[in-house]
């Protein structure tokens, strides 16, 4: 079964975007994935279909509307439709590889992406929204965050990597972050690689990864220490 994501967008033009090329353009070729888009704006109200307002209590920007959301998810995430409903959200909950690995293992998602000073806080109780966020800064709405979650859940369908091994040893599969790579020429402007990856003694090479991972993840994530049980 396609993992099947539903976009809700008021810019459906910007998709598939990066998602059209390299494995997440195969995958979408294939079938492995679909990403379908729903524009907002359809579901707006008016003569000018009207998607946002004021916000209550004042202050700057616009706040998009919660019946005009509410009827774009309804039409869009029918009753029986299991797939978890995300908008994507700087206060959201961290976006990490094992909440990828959770949606790559399920049948999709339905993603609302945000405009303008946010949504109305009532269509996120009112709907069962997970708020995401892919890092501690602001985007000028939710689609490059939809893209970016999109790009780490389709790269981990099965068969999109050719090599389902590809992904062991990365960076956040393990509470290490991943062990440095080389590969021909043999030296390159004085600096050669490290004799043990030549010595063919394959124990000795997975000590020296799991070493370079530990020494790697202390100087640039010390945080991530912690967490691992080894």
């Amino acid at each position: 079964m396609a993992f099947h994501a539903t976009i809700l967008t008021l810019y459906p033009e910007m998709f598939p975007g990066p998602l059209g090329v390299s494995l997440a353009g195969r995958a979408l070729e294939r079938g492995d994935a679909v990403i379908e888009t729903r524009q907002i704006r359809d579901f707006g109200r008016g003569k000018h279909r009207a998607v946002d307002d004021t916000p209550a209590g004042g202050g700057a920007g616009m706040v998009l509307r919660a019946d005009v959301l509410a009827d774009a998810i309804d039409a869009s995430s029918p009753a029986g439709d299991t797939r978890p409903r995300l908008l994507m959200s700087p206060r959201g909950r961290p976006l990490t590889q094992g909440f990828v690995r959770d949606l790559a293992a399920g049948e999709g998602a339905l993603i609302v992406c945000g405009r303008f000073e946010g949504i109305d806080e009532r269509i996120i109780e009112g709907r069962g929204l997970v708020e995401v966020s892919i890092g501690d800064y602001v985007l000028s709405g939710g689609e490059i965050a939809a893209m970016v979650l999109l790009d780490a859940v389709i790269r981990l369908l099965p068969g999109v990597m050719g090599n389902d091994l590809s992904g062991i040893h990365e960076s956040f599969e393990t509470p290490l972050l991943e062990h440095p790579h080389y590969t021909r020429p043999a030296e390159w402007e004085g600096r050669v690689i490290p004799p043990v990856l030549s010595s063919g003694d394959h124990g000795a090479v997975e000590r020296w990864r799991r070493a370079e991972a530990e020494r790697i993840t202390r100087e640039r994530r010390p945080d991530l220490i912690e967490r691992d049980p080894e």
